[in-house]
């Protein structure tokens, strides 16, 4: 009967949810947590000479650092830390003497096997258990993974591993994987499964894998509540119980809930993690997760958008994550449709040294809809709408994001000023999406700010703002029209609502701007008001 193992990852592929900030207390508590349940093996986040360190991360620059949070009693629990290869200097790495980490997991892409394979070879003399871990391993052909074998077979690690980085295995793909390094590994040597649940196939694929008949140690990875980035990994919680039952394990769950009670619940509140479909969407293409975090991001895309974006990915490119391209690939395919500005000159005479409002989706639209209606009383002003239909008749509307097409009625196409990227046939006028960015990349097409661009290139002199009101903590505060809700990263908020203001500085430089309703954002220098 095989010997089934489980590393708790948590405290390591977890931090990609929250930036590695358990907290010190907390960390303490994960840790008892999973040696009271009594789990195999425990890695304790990563060590790294090339991440910052900061009090209460779980990256570690220093033995001493991560000896902080090891408990004093570690019962016949295995402790392990990763490290990118790469990350930490080897001859920085002490002899083992028992009083640490028992092992150290290596993980390293195809190109950097040889040096890897030296780096695991000093680390096993220095007397540490290694775990060698190629990533990606769909990216190998066979023969490139059989390479990767006879390198580990001669280096003799602890264990090495499948690794399903992208989420993309099925039950085929990692039984194919199983027997090329079952059949060509020497038997000592452990056999680890790495899983990421973006086609919800972790746990599944897990079974399988604990099932087989086979004398070789497996190590399977988990993680608490699955916490991980995008869809989250292989359930710790759910996997120990089915191993208690299916291969008379004595695994003690309690103290995992009461660690998601204390700990990950309130994590998973801050940070959502678990399916979607932009994750299902990166693994359907078999390339990096942030990718589909990168444009899910932006908040302008169908999800038929972001596939198709996505499957534009080429080569080596699929296997890290490279934002310039990515960006350049979103702007390519945000220009695609053809701009039709015959009635430009028409829209100019229209707009040109006059007063417009410019009426945002916000919620201060709707709140302070008496406040518009006596400013719009006392004004000679055009109304212009972003993105939807406002309750008071507008002039015109300005769309610029496709996934607002659909909430509008057809009786507005005499009015509807729509950028390039959006598929209507008709419309008033349809204006060049890229000539209509500005430089501040987290809202570079942020419709508000492209439409006060638009603005000023017509010759209009004063702009007045209803319903922009900026990013809320309470994603429920952010529109009048709750349909229009999403939630959005506690990080990309604060980089959204800096970009914002930012961008609406520069512009107050050029044109006169002005709110008419509550908003987050202050104009700090007005231009002359054309009156």
């Amino acid at each position: 009967m095989n010997n089934i193992s489980i590393l708790d990852c948590t405290l390591r592929d977890g931090g990609y949810v929250n930036g590695w900030n358990f907290g010190f207390d907390n960390t303490r508590k994960v840790i008892r947590g999973l040696v009271a349940s009594d789990l195999d093996i425990i890695e304790i986040g990563y060590l790294s000479q090339k991440k910052e360190r900061k009090i209460g991360k779980t990256i570690y620059n220093t033995f001493p650092e991560m000896n902080e949070v090891l408990p004093n009693d570690r019962g016949n629990k295995m402790f392990v830390v990763m490290i990118n290869y790469g990350e930490y200097n080897i001859e920085d790495i002490p002899e083992y003497d028992g009083s640490s980490i028992n092992g150290i997991r290596i993980v390293f892409h195809k190109k950097d096997i040889e040096g890897a394979a030296e780096y695991c070879k000093i680390l096993s003399e220095k007397g540490y258990r290694v775990f060698f871990q190629p990533m990606v391993a769909m990216s190998f052909t066979d023969d490139e993974f059989l390479e990767t074998l006879k390198k580990a077979n001669e280096i003799k690690p602890y264990a090495f591993y499948i690794v399903d980085s992208f989420g993309v295995m099925n039950q085929q793909d990692l039984m194919r994987f199983y027997y090329l390094s079952h059949n060509n590994l020497k038997k000592e040597i452990a056999l680890g499964y790495h899983s990421h649940n973006n086609l919800q196939l972790a746990y599944s694929n897990a079974q399988s894998f604990a099932t087989l008949v086979t004398d070789r140690n497996l190590i399977l990875d988990s993680s608490i509540y699955g916490m991980g980035r995008g869809a989250g990994n292989l359930n710790t919680e759910l996997f120990a119980q089915f191993l208690n039952k299916a291969k008379g394990k004595n695994y003690i769950i309690e103290p995992i809930l009461k660690v998601i009670d204390e700990v990950i619940a309130k994590e998973h509140e801050k940070n959502f993690w678990g399916y979607s479909l932009p994750f299902y969407i990166s693994a359907k293409h078999n390339v990096h997760p942030n990718y589909a975090s990168y444009l899910d991001d932006k908040n302008t895309l169908t999800f038929e958008g972001l596939d198709t974006i996505i499957s534009r990915i080429e080569g080596e490119k699929k296997n890290g994550f490279y934002p310039d391209y990515i960006e350049n690939l979103y702007l390519a395919y945000m220009s695609e449709g053809e701009e039709n500005e015959y009635r430009i000159n028409e829209l100019t005479e229209k707009l040109s040294n006059k007063s417009v409002l410019l009426v945002g989706p916000g919620k201060s639209a709707k709140e302070e809809l008496d406040k518009v209606e006596k400013f719009i009383s006392e004004k000679d002003i055009i109304i212009i709408s972003i993105n939807h239909e406002y309750s008071l008749v507008s002039d015109y509307i300005f769309l610029s994001n496709i996934r607002r097409l659909s909430s509008l009625s057809k009786k507005v196409a005499d009015r509807l000023i729509v950028t390039s990227n959006v598929p209507v046939k008709d419309f008033f006028l349809k204006v060049d999406y890229v000539k209509l960015l500005n430089e501040v990349s987290t809202v570079e097409d942020n419709a508000g700010l492209m439409a006060i661009r638009l603005l000023e290139r017509l010759g209009v002199k004063s702009i007045y703002l209803a319903g922009i009101d900026g990013y809320s903590v309470d994603a429920r505060l952010n529109y009048a029209d709750e349909n229009y809700m999403f939630e959005m990263k506690q990080k990309v908020r604060h980089l959204m609502n800096a970009g914002m203001q930012a961008v609406i500085d520069e512009y107050s430089e050029k044109i006169y701007l002005e709110f008419v309703t509550s908003s987050n954002f202050k104009i700090k220098k007005k231009g002359k008001e054309n009156v």
